[in-house]
């Protein structure tokens, strides 16, 4: 059914009314009278085996060719002759190929761009040409339209070898733009030509210098006088245009907002893809890394538009995932782990099989302000778009003109040579079967078109049935135009061995229908299709939309040459904004919708510019880690959990560093202990009266001595002795249980910052642990600890205990008492400890214990007078099992308890997880061989050809299950039989008998908000915060405004290669509103940026008493914030518990104070203090108060 979001009844009724009725209904070709099929037909020569892009497809082109205000259509063959259709008006075409002389000549046609390149007002044809072995084969034809001949008809000229065409790469697609700023159309060519001896998906350098065969060309306008019409040069190596890739797709897009234009080229195979900016000097710097963290591995078509209207055009990218179980167990490749560091060996960026939707985060700003490029974060998982098989052509428009963009996505490859099962055949039969023979035993992929409707909220709903898209085929190009010119957008697709597909948008049929305003752009010459304007709408109360002009988009293919705007309700736009090329603008005023209109560049007469601050001044937070000379970089060995226990989901060695902050050297400033890797030492970082910090190591023969990898790091006062001492808990995945490098430290504090270790002080449990805590929860007068388990090594996802260890110290002997199993003895084999905190979460008045943890539910501990008994199942939040990283508190609705953000997996993910489709884990030596074998499912739809319908289904390919289990090869000879079998035909009832059996159903990071009397309820927390994991994280009042807000870091690198690393966050800033609800702010509005593998997150105060906040990255340097607000910062007693905050607005806060709070981390013992609050009083352990305000 057609989405709506109007509010009168008339359209209510009309959307009810569609239930029946598709949005696009696909016209048959005795209708439309176009036949055209993009026929092909492979023998012995003419291969996929010979030619692996002889099924890469043809493009669609649209233009006015005759210029009667109806758009035409071009179709590019590969085997049969290109077709070019004059739209006579209502979907009825006239075949006018062999009058108008645009039929190929006989070459391998791939891409066309549609264009008026000689500025004579009648659209030309630009013709790519690969594959065939003839260079004459693969010249690109240039067909320059001649204008409407007597008969009406169009007749165009091949004017190539005229126009300086004659190259013989092997072009994929055309895209014209003006890349020097001088005013006319230049011309990128991508390139896409493989060799058999090249080993296109091979790792090896990357080849930078232009010699390879498959490098893409530039090619600069330059006019001709006495020909009068441009002559193009290709300008390659002096423009930097010099590295190599299997291109499929060009975009451009001034991605930098700089007013230059530059290129993103999607790449096949091992090369990446390219970013392509322009240094203003007619040349160009490849910058993709600086950009992306990660594309697609396979990359097909591109598209670069604004997906969510926030005016920063976004990237999509296509590969080649299927969605259902089936397809992606027949042609998952084989990971490992090498793949990483080989990328890193080799300089590649990281690439995954998938779609990546790169969501423009808005310029990134470093240190002291300055402001930078800006960055994106794939949310394809997120979005739901990630997975839609051999995909090739995105189309992203709003095709139900309800103010947001959808996309349609086109399908289907005839010969899968990557079926896993016709691979191996053919490794045997090659020499001895027959071509034919071979060629007969490879599969299809007929996989239908997909359609995504725009949610509003960067997620996309499925509507391929709702919206008559089903269809099952070989798609490749495809472009939109609205062809009968009644304001909805209508869809083309070229297939090879089937009719072309005409879809005509059904939309604007009824009278009561979304409205719509549509913008076409007439540039001055020689640019009179005013490619390369970029356009602004502006209504609703600061709505806005916003369209970069240029109709090369998708894969292949050329679109309409104009902007299309859905409007939902508005009838009419506040401003539209039109800014030219030539930095000229023009702004009109209260334009009516439901138009097309048709803007003028010499009616532009105000000048713009692109210039942008260099300074963030209105940011809430100053990096000040390169003014401070802090340099520090944590370094750690890059061990492989996954040589262990092949199938577990990620690795588990390589969560540090750790932060804790305290005064060591008793001067009266904060200073920052940090954890060290195995082999590294614990580091000090000792803060001087000028703000900067000296670093020393714990460890002086880090070689010798540091054979423990840190996890937790506190600072505590264990002896009473007024100064910090320091317990490190050890732990990660390298190390076997019982040995001695999973043995804790506790070093005593000599009150200058000498450290000497105390044997004797702490019960011996060599364990994987992760974060220590402490609190004084007997209420004795000295500190207590929670020590948590993390892991058992080479057993995950065993179940480990946690630990109390009570403070038993006397007559300055320093003693910890191991007393779970007497006062917690729930936390005996609790479970996979993250996180925990200490905190009174009943307001009793005495200190509770909350833990969050893998695959387990948020665990909650009541302190009954010094016995810690578990009431989860009292909570209201029981049933929610996640994989739970890090949880910190803060009373964010003001209501005087506190509540609880808890970091989690997120929603932009491969494992996703509801009450009815958990992600499972089983687990047991279940081969007794002798290792732990770990089994993950999920539930993912079946092939398409059993409904689709979502089953449980092992997470791994068959390649990895048998590294894991041997016998899987005998239980599952082929590819296909594995790929049938749902999870429980992969053990036997006999083998899961005693089996662990783990379950996720819940992977939002969430706020708990605290109900009172013992219950929670779980709120997920806003989209920003679902991008990746979370660790840590800091609450406090930043902005001033009275309400608690949080600071995060996040992100894991160390997933298993076919999910790829979770790296879409770069810290964040969240505007509280005093009500528990969050506002996400930009990397330019907060000035936070973290963009690597994050970690521990504390806050700390400088000499001056200013805020800092210094943020962790594992094998990544620490970062060192200062919060540019005037709070004050109010030392704390080692026994202060909490502050009571009433504010001048009448609602009071309760504050709690920690040692420890969020994954790894423990800030300093300070009170911040705004001139928000009308009082603050401090409550210690024995209950005795103190006023600071």
């Amino acid at each position: 059914m057609i989405r709506h979001l109007f509010a009168c009844a008339a359209l209510v009724i009309f959307s009810l009314g569609c239930k029946e009725k598709k949005l696009f209904e696909k016209l048959s070709s005795d209708r439309t009278n176009i036949h055209f099929n993009n026929a092909i037909s492979d023998n012995d020569t003419l291969n996929v085996i010979n030619l692996e892009n002889i099924y890469n497809g043809g493009g669609v082109g649209i233009g006015d060719f005759n210029n009667d205000g109806l758009q035409d259509i071009y179709f590019t063959g590969n085997n049969v002759p290109c077709k070019l259709y004059l739209n006579k008006g209502n979907f009825s075409f006239q075949d006018i190929t062999d009058s108008a002389g645009v039929g190929g000549e006989g070459k391998w046609c791939r891409g066309v761009a549609v264009v008026d390149i000689n500025n004579d007002g009648w659209p030309d044809i630009f013709v790519c040409a690969t594959l065939l072995r003839d260079p004459e084969k693969r010249k690109n034809i240039l067909y320059i339209n001649q204008g409407k001949q007597a008969d009406g008809i169009p007749r165009f000229k091949d004017m190539s070898a005229e126009y300086g065409f004659t190259g013989t790469s092997h072009t994929t697609m055309a895209a014209f733009f003006d890349y020097d700023n001088d005013g006319d159309l230049d011309l990128y060519l991508v390139t896409n030509e493989l060799r058999k001896e090249d080993l296109a998906s091979h790792f090896r350098p990357i080849i930078k210098d232009g010699s390879h065969f498959s490098t893409d060309h530039l090619y600069r306008n330059d006019w001709n006088d006495s020909l009068k019409h441009p002559v193009f040069t290709d300008v390659s190596k002096q423009a930097g245009i010099l590295q190599e890739g299997y291109g499929h797709a060009v975009a451009i897009t001034d991605i930098n907002k700089d007013g230059w234009k530059d290129i993103y080229v999607s790449d096949d195979f091992l090369s990446n893809d390219l970013l392509w900016i322009n240094n203003h000097d007619g040349t160009f710097t490849e910058q993709l890394g600086k950009y992306f963290k990660h594309t697609s591995a396979n990359s097909m078509g591109n598209e670069v538009e604004d997906v969510n209207n926030d005016g920063l055009m976004d990237v999509i990218v296509l590969d080649m995932s299927p969605e259902d179980n089936y397809r992606k167990k027949m042609m998952a490749n084989s990971s490992s782990y090498q793949t990483y560091q080989n990328s890193d060996f080799y300089g590649y960026e990281y690439q995954y099989v998938r779609n990546t939707l790169q969501i423009n985060q808005g310029p990134t700003v470093g240190p002291n302000d300055s402001i930078g490029t800006p960055i994106f974060s794939d949310i394809a998982f997120y979005s739901g778009i990630s997975e839609t098989d051999w995909s090739w052509t995105p189309m992203v428009v709003d095709f139900d003109n309800d103010g947001y963009r959808d996309i349609i996505i086109t399908n289907g490859f005839p010969k899968d040579v990557t079926d896993h099962d016709f691979m191996a055949f053919h490794q045997q039969a090659i020499n001895v079967a027959s071509k034919r023979f071979i060629l007969d035993q490879i599969p299809e992929v007929r996989i239908s078109n997909y359609a995504f409707r725009n949610n509003h909220n960067l997620k996309f709903t499925n509507e391929t049935d709702a919206w008559g898209i089903r269809q099952e085929g070989f798609s490749n190009g495809a472009a939109y135009a609205d062809f009968d010119n009644d304001g909805d957008l209508d869809y083309v697709v070229n297939n090879i061995n089937g009719e072309a597909y005409v879809y005509k948008n059904t939309l604007n049929d009824n009278e009561k229908h979304p409205n719509y305003l549509q913008v076409k752009c007439e540039g001055d010459s020689p640019n009179v299709g005013g490619i390369g304007a970029w356009i602004e709408l502006h209504y609703n109360h600061g709505k806005q939309q916003v369209y970069e002009n240029t109709p090369f988009r998708g894969y292949l293919s050329t679109i309409q040459n104009m902007a299309h705007f859905g409007l939902d309700s508005i009838s009419s736009v506040d401003s539209v904004i039109i800014k030219w090329p030539n930095g000229k603008s023009q702004l009109l005023q209260n334009v009516k919708a439901n138009q097309l209109l048709v803007v003028k560049q010499s009616d532009a007469k105000d000048d713009y510019t692109f210039s942008h601050p260099a300074v963030a001044t209105n940011s809430l937070f100053k990096e000040i880690s390169d003014s401070l000379g802090l340099h520090v970089i944590q370094q750690e060995h890059d061990f492989l959990d996954f040589n262990i226990q092949r199938l577990i989901p990620h690795k588990l060695s390589e969560y540090g560093p750790g932060l804790a902050v305290a005064d060591i050297n008793g001067d009266g400033l904060d200073d920052v202990a940090m954890g060290g890797a195995f082999g590294y030492s614990t580091k000090f970082l000792i803060q001087q009266k000028d703000g900067r910090f000296q670093v020393r190591n714990l460890e002086k023969d880090t070689t010798s001595s540091k054979i423990t990898e840190d996890m937790g790091i506190l600072l505590f006062d264990a002896d009473n002795d007024g100064d910090n001492d320091l317990y490190v808990s050890s732990g990660s995945y390298e190390f076997d249980s019982g040995s001695q490098n999973l043995r804790d430290k506790l070093l005593i504090n000599d009150g200058k910052g000498n450290f000497v270790e105390d044997n004797s002080a702490l019960p011996i449990i060599l364990a994987s642990k992760s974060c220590v805590r402490a609190a004084d929860f007997d209420r004795d007068g000295d500190l207590d600890l929670f020590v948590a388990g993390r892991v058992q090594p080479s057993r995950y996802p065993k179940a480990v205990s946690s630990f109390i260890f009570r403070n038993d110290s006397k007559d300055g002997k320093i003693k910890f008492t191991d007393v779970t199993s007497s006062v917690a003895p729930s936390l005996v084999n609790l479970g996979l400890a993250c996180d925990a905190i200490w905190t009174d979460f009943d307001n009793d008045g005495w200190t509770d214990l909350i833990i969050a943890g893998e695959w387990m539910p948020v665990t909650f501990l009541k302190n009954d007078h010094g016995t810690l008994k578990d009431v989860t199942a009292a909570t209201g939040v029981q049933n929610q099992k996640g994989w739970w990283s890090s949880i910190t508190a803060g009373d964010f609705d003001n209501d005087g308890d506190i509540d609880y953000v808890v970091g989690n997996l997120g929603e932009n993910s491969f494992y996703r997880a509801s009450d009815n489709e958990p992600v499972r884990i089983y687990a047991k030596d279940f081969d007794k061989n002798g290792s732990y074998d770990a089994l993950l499912s999920v539930y993912i739809p079946d092939q398409h050809l059993n409904g689709g319908i979502r089953k449980e289904f092992p997470a791994q390919d068959r390649d990895l299950e048998i590294k894991q289990m041997i016998e899987m090869r005998r239980k599952f000879v082929s590819y296909k039989s594995y790929a049938s079998a749902t999870f429980d035909k992969l053990l036997s009832k006999e083998q899961l008998k005693d089996a662990l059996i783990l379950t996720a159903n819940y992977f939002p990071t969430a706020l708990l908000r605290n109900m009172g009397n013992g219950k929670f309820q779980l709120e997920a927390m806003p989209m920003q915060m679902q991008l990746s994991c979370i660790y840590g994280m800091v609450v406090d009042d930043f902005d001033g405004d009275g309400n608690l807000d949080i600071v995060v870091n996040g992100n894991d690198y160390g997933t298993e290669v076919t999910v790829g690393r979770y790296d879409a966050f770069n810290g964040l800033f969240l505007k509280g509103d005093g009500t528990g609800s969050f506002k996400p702010q930009t990397i330019l509005q907060s000035g936070i940026n973290i963009p690597g593998n994050g970690r521990a997150l504390v806050s700390l105060r400088n000499p001056s008493g200013k805020c800092l906040l210094m943020a962790s990255q594992n094998r990544g340097a620490l970062k060192l914030f200062e919060a540019k607000d005037n709070a004050t910062c109010a030392s704390l007693a080692p026994n202060d518990m909490f502050a009571t905050v009433k504010l001048k607005n009448g609602k009071t806060r309760k504050e709690e104070f920690y040692y420890g709070s969020s994954f790894l981390s423990q800030s300093g013992r300070f009170l911040r203090i705004n001139d928000q609050a009308e009082s603050v009083e401090v409550t210690d352990s024995k209950g005795a108060k103190r006023k600071l305000k």
